[in-house]
């Protein structure tokens, strides 16, 4: 059947590039991008390859064809992580990021038209599908390169693709995703560059990098977050689980926070030694090691992986309310070294009841990717950013409904802090925050240490507005007081903030979010009486429980407190405080201070003041 790209209602400047180019596939299924991803359904091996003026042919990636999916890799190592910069706005809407125009100095008006031009000479591929979830986002479009198909089969893995069928019976596109890898090459220095540019009722994106992170998933999600700016809601970047005690005691999680953060962990099971200890804690100056033993888990329902749609439509009960924005995962295995480290995920990439899209990942055609064996980045130098795409249909235990959050947590990855060498490595196991200062440190998101997501990660740099800033493209502030009104509106939500890498002098990975998770679906709620928590030195910090029993086993004390280990003391731990301080303040200075409601204006103005805890409690009261 010949299918008509009239249907799918293209706007004026797509609608000319179809009428002229001679060679378009119009897309129904994502089985017809699997097959295209190698050239056709019988090649193991294809490399995606461009003519760029004034250059050789270019190597953008090379694909290869397995018995559980593709893997797609590329030459550069900049190519395999995201670029923080990458997204520059083309328009000349409202917009607190930086434009095409003052980067590049000229208008994006020009690129774009030359973008068209050249889509138009190419063979292309085009499909339709729906942004976040049907009936909340909106109809859009992606137009490729032909042989780009792996790129398109990510996309169509990670957003859903309208069969052909479904459009005939009416579509209008809102957002149209445009890729033209040359630009890279010829006009943008290289760089992973996408570019915005909005009208109304139209928003389109400019993808000139096949590395999908920006390029597909982050564009799929500013679109999402735009709606929202326009309609009054937020799109979330979190992960989200419902977690089972062996009691039976259902408590679900929502964890945020910067690239690196442990969204992605929060929905794995806590990782064991041989004899099935936890090992919670390496002391980096006296190697001593801390274990804890517990015989059985929580169970695991996940929900989201990175983006939650947070509708008005959905909340009830004084929570927040949240579903999936997306149909399969963007997981990143860098934590993941070895054979045998996580099972579950193991399990499922390698055997999987349908193909897999890899990245970063050693391949060899009809061999079987494993999610640890990962390309190097230099001599004995593993890439920090291997990830695979899982769709969610095959995840054990997957919640297709939309779920109210009980607790909400906010990850940050922390250095090592000792006396001699001090940092903002203060963080406890975890902290309860109320909800005035849990939205400040989604407003400060800051990205941390050792970041393996994105390129230049020295010091402490923010991610900003609920860790999702770098793919919003209006104005701060807005999203800010849309945050803010989610904080107030859901009382019943309780919030806690938790490290990952460090604690003090103590290596610690990702186990202290497995084990407060652990602890606190126990307890039902992040609420503590007055007489089992402490305020923390640095008020930044909440609260923290004065001591945690976890089936009968108390952790270390020194975990919770981090001022008392005395490899740190109390004038590292100040330091560390300030350096904190410091950071936020500059961050929070960035937004607009008159076009903040008058809640916000207090909150910021605490913190600039230094303010105590039970200051930001009596800002906005929480239900007990």
């Amino acid at each position: 059947m010949k299918k008509d790209w009239q249907y799918y209602h293209p706007p004026q400047e797509l609608a000319a590039i179809l009428q002229t180019n001679p060679d378009v596939q119009i897309i129904s299924t994502s089985q017809e991008l699997y097959d295209l991803a190698c050239g056709n359904a019988l090649n193991k091996t294809f490399d995606v390859t461009y003519d760029v003026p004034g250059l050789s042919k270019i190597l953008d990636a090379s694909v290869v064809r397995m018995r559980n999916g593709i893997a797609a890799n590329y030459p550069s190592p900049y190519m395999r992580r995201r670029d923080p910069n990458a997204m520059l706005i083309g328009d000349d809407e409202p917009t607190d990021h930086e434009t095409f125009q003052n980067v590049y100095g000229y208008p994006f008006t020009e690129l774009r038209q030359r973008t068209f031009e050249w889509l138009a000479k190419n063979p292309l591929i085009m499909y339709g599908y729906v942004t976040g979830k049907k009936g909340i986002g909106r109809d859009g479009l992606v137009v490729a390169p032909a042989n780009a198909g792996f790129f398109g089969f990510g996309l169509a893995l990670l957003q859903g693709i309208t069969p052909y069928e479904e459009v005939v019976e009416g579509f209008k596109p809102f957002s149209v995703i445009y890729v033209a890898p040359t630009f890279r090459y010829s006009d943008l220095k290289g760089k992973q560059v996408v570019i915005h540019y909005r009208k109304p009722e139209q928003h389109e994106v400019f993808s000139y990098s096949l590395y999908p992170g920006p390029s597909a998933k982050k564009a799929a999600y500013s679109i999402l977050l735009h709606q929202g700016e326009q309609e009054g809601w937020i799109t979330a970047h979190c992960s989200t689980v419902r977690v089972v005690t062996p009691y039976d005691n259902a408590v679900t999680f929502m964890h945020e926070g910067a690239s690196g953060a442990g969204k992605s962990e929060m929905l794995e099971y806590p990782h064991r030694e041989d004899d099935g200890r936890m090992l919670y804690g390496e002391n980096i100056i006296t190697g001593e090691k801390r274990l804890h033993e517990q015989p059985r888990t929580c169970t695991l329902h996940p929900v989201t992986d990175d983006m939650g749609l947070c509708h008005p439509s959905l909340q009830h009960n004084g929570k927040l309310a949240i579903t999936d924005a997306e149909d399969a995962w963007f997981v990143r295995t860098n934590h993941i070294q070895h054979y045998g480290t996580d099972l579950n995920l193991e399990r499922l990439t390698a055997e999987p009841i349908e193909p897999l899209l890899f990245l970063n990942i050693n391949a060899a055609p009809d061999g079987i990717a494993m999610i640890w064996d990962h390309v190097l980045d230099g001599p004995d130098k593993r890439c920090p950013n291997p990830r695979v795409v899982i769709p969610r249909q095959i995840i054990p235990n997957i919640v297709n409904q939309p779920v109210d959050v009980d607790i909400r947590s906010f990850g940050i990855r922390t250095p090592p802090c000792t006396a001699d060498n001090p940092s903002y490595g203060i963080v406890g196991l975890f902290h309860i925050l109320p909800p005035a200062l849990a939205w400040l440190w989604r407003l400060a998101a800051p990205r941390g240490f050792d970041n393996p997501s994105i390129i230049d990660t020295k010091g402490l740099s923010s991610e900003g507005v609920g860790s999702f800033w770098a793919f919003a493209t209006g104005k701060r502030t807005t999203q800010a007081n849309l945050l803010l009104e989610q904080f107030v509106t859901c009382p019943q939500t309780c919030y806690v903030l938790t490290p990952n890498q460090h604690i003090g002098a103590w290596k610690v990975g990702f186990m202290p979010q497995w084990l407060m998770r652990e602890y606190l679906a126990r307890r039902g709620n992040a609420r503590f009486a007055p007489e089992t928590v402490r305020a923390s030195r640095c008020a930044l910090l909440g609260e923290y429980p004065h001591q945690i029993q976890i089936e009968g086993r108390l952790l270390s004390r020194w975990f919770l407190a981090v001022d008392t280990q005395p490899e740190v003391g109390e004038e590292a731990y100040d330091f560390g405080a300030n350096v904190l301080y410091d950071f936020f303040h500059k961050t929070l200075m960035e937004y607009e201070w008159e076009a903040l409601t008058g809640l916000g204006k207090d909150i910021l103005q605490c913190c600039f003041d230094r303010g105590s805890v039970e200051d930001y409690k009596a800002l906005i009261p929480m239900n007990r």
